[in-house]
């Protein structure tokens, strides 16, 4: 038995492989005080047996950073560099702020600590450390209370020795994050970053997961940020690849299910109880190596996700000026949305179940009763500010979060040089469905898919993922490129001996300060960076002289995937009806369980119901159900 966990902000989705190849999806609450529990529960609900497999999606790291409840962290570096977190770039988040305050440290200047030794940029060793300049730095970290550090050298990405030295003298008392094995990549400060965080949440992820697999007594992986798996040894020691563990699963499920549907262009569009993550597929997902948490830069490979505060738990208000405001603030799974029954706080949910598209036993397959009522009296408190009626005071709820989302999904299209509408919109999460053909209508995108298991494609995808092993080694500078390569797949084939190998370069012209990272094409290694490059930014110059940066090798482990297939229609017992706001009217419109869907063209409108999410079908759409399970729409021309 395989289990895909994904734990959310306001539900955890757990999807069962069983030995048979069935699926079977749940959910339940979320705790964020003890996720832990909520797996544990999960697991005892299916009597998972010994020895199976879960494969989870944890938002620990993320959620020790973004509440600073990382750990007692020290940064040691090159004497003279103390300073490096604080100064960072001289990048300007907020250009016209005349009066920027302080920079917020993970690691305040106190806990910084300089070592008298010098790697050059060749890799040449111009000044070692001495010995006795090693112990009294342990010895002032003790002093310190740090019980984690963070060590980045000058141009260790170069030669590591110092490194090494520095963290064989401090001992297994710490938990030591190295930039050299976590990020070995020129630009001091983005390593030195991405190194910090790595320490700062690594103790907290590494005591979490040891003590779930422990207590789960199954086979634990955990879902990184590049979409494919790390064991949770792996995971608690590089704990900052899994900053986008469950949107990460959300990719490769909507990836997976849109190829077994036919379709390889995809735009993912997964909005859930707190946020919505947007991705581009044009046949493999989009990756990257510069991401951003928090204002802190991350250095190391993921899947280029968008994500935006405006899920179902987003919270409505109206600001000072007078006007709607929704999200980025949440409910989340406590208080939840006033249609939770403990609070009042006027949500996304909540104007939806003011419309009547989600009724009171149906959301997570009616485990979580709603009480439309008390929605009613929140959108209420929405409508009087505005002098609007209570259904376009939701309505404007809507709209409000739509326009959003629409800003989420330019970004990783039209931003990159993409037209959206030669894409599938792929629709999951809780939320997706009920969304997603006005998204597509706003963007002109013709065709929306809503895979099987919508509401917990993450932890599907989570099933769907391989075990990979990024590695990488910087090429500045270097005279045979195909050396680095060969001494990158040496270790990969140590590490993973049946793995296959895939080779990338980050390249760039001489002269330009970024790079894009393409495939790696011995023949020709220029071609596939001047394709990208016309297509990222709309030009490309074959005749300017082009260098590489960066070598990377990715070791992929092939896991066996579950088969998406429709189950036999399942003719409804009586033709259900709800009355339903839309289109600025109450209808009377179809209410149909996804596997009462035709494998015909049925006009819209309509809702379509599954456990985990519901889909909105609205006039002028029409949709049917296709030979994986899923409910494809289509705009009537």
């Amino acid at each position: 038995m395989r289990i895909g966990v994904d734990t959310g902000g306001t539900f955890t989705d757990f999807v069962v492989l069983r030995e048979d190849g069935a699926l079977e999806s749940f959910k339940l609450r979320s705790n964020p005080a003890a996720p832990h529990e909520v797996i544990l529960e999960g697991l005892r609900r299916i009597a998972a047996p010994a020895g199976g497999e879960v494969i989870h999606g944890s938002t620990v790291a993320t959620n020790a950073f973004l509440e600073r409840k990382g750990a007692r962290t020290a940064f040691v570096t090159t004497a003279g560099f103390e300073d490096l977190l604080e100064i960072g770039r001289q990048h300007r988040a907020r250009l016209y702020d005349l009066a920027p305050g302080p920079k917020t440290l993970l690691i305040p200047r106190r806990l910084c600590f300089g070592v008298p030794e010098r790697i050059l940029p060749d890799g040449t060793v111009e000044k070692a450390p001495a010995g006795e300049e090693l112990l009294e730095l342990k010895r002032r970290i003790e002093r310190s209370g740090a019980g984690s550090v963070a060590i980045c050298c000058l141009h260790s990405y170069r030669n590591p020795v110092h490194e090494r030295r520095i963290a064989r003298a401090l001992g297994r008392r710490f938990f030591l994050s190295v930039s050299s094995e976590i990020s070995p990549e020129f630009r001091e400060y983005e390593r030195a970053s991405t190194t910090a965080l790595n320490a700062y949440v690594g103790p907290l992820m590494s005591r979490y997961l040891r003590a779930l697999e422990r207590r789960a007594g199954a086979r634990l992986w955990v879902m990184q940020s590049n979409g494919g798996l790390l064991t949770a040894a792996e995971a608690g020691r590089q704990a900052v690849r899994t900053i986008l563990s469950g949107p990460a699963g959300g990719v490769r499920g909507a990836s997976g299910a849109a190829r077994a549907s036919g379709f390889t262009r995809i735009i993912g569009f997964d909005m859930g109880g707190t946020s919505t993550d947007v991705s581009l597929c044009d046949g493999a997902p989009r990756e990257t190596v510069e991401a951003e948490l928090g204002g802190y830069p991350i250095r190391v490979p993921m899947l280029e996700i968008h994500t935006v505060g405006a899920g179902g738990g987003s919270i409505a208000r109206v600001d000072a000026g007078g006007l709607l405001r929704v999200g980025p603030e949440s409910a989340g799974a406590d208080p939840g949305p006033a249609c939770y029954g403990r609070a009042m706080l006027p949500t996304v949910t909540d104007a939806h179940a003011v419309l009547g598209r989600i009724s009171a036993t149906q959301l997570a397959g009616g485990t979580v009763p709603i009480d439309p009522e008390r929605a009613r009296r929140a959108v209420a408190s929405i409508a009087r500010a505005l002098g609007l009626s209570l259904e376009e005071a939701a309505s404007g709820i809507l709209r409000v979060a739509n326009a959003t989302m629409t800003r989420a999904i330019r970004v990783v299209s039209v931003e990159r040089g993409v037209d959206p509408r030669g894409f599938v919109l792929a629709a999951f999460g809780g939320c997706g469905g009920l969304h997603a053909c006005e998204l597509a209508a706003a963007l002109g995108i013709e065709t929306v898919l809503v895979p099987g298991f919508a509401g917990a494609l993450s932890a599907l995808g989570m099933l769907m993922a391989d075990r990979v092993r990024d590695s990488s080694a910087s090429a500045l500078g270097a005279a045979d490129a195909a050396l680095l390569f060969r001494r990158l797949e040496e270790r990969a084939r140590r590490d993973c001996p049946d793995a296959r190998l895939e080779r990338y370069a980050d390249m760039r012209y001489r002269g330009q300060s970024y790079e894009l990272t393409v495939p790696w094409n011995p023949d020709n290694p220029e071609g596939a960076f001047h394709a990208a490059h016309q297509q990222r930014y709309g030009y490309a110059n074959p005749a300017r002289p082009v260098e590489i940066v960066q070598a990377r090798v990715r070791a992929v482990t092939a896991a066996v995937r579950p088969l998406l297939r429709a189950p036999g229609v399942r003719a409804a017992r009586t033709a259900a009806r709800r009355s339903v706001h839309v289109d600025g009217r109450w209808r009377e419109i179809p209410a149909l369980p996804r596997e009462s869907a035709s494998a015909r063209w049925v006009d819209g409108p309509a809702l379509i119901l599954d456990a985990g999410a519901t889909t909105l079908v609205p006039p002028r759409w029409r949709f049917r159900r296709d030979q994986a399970g899923a409910i494809v729409i289509n705009w009537k021309r």
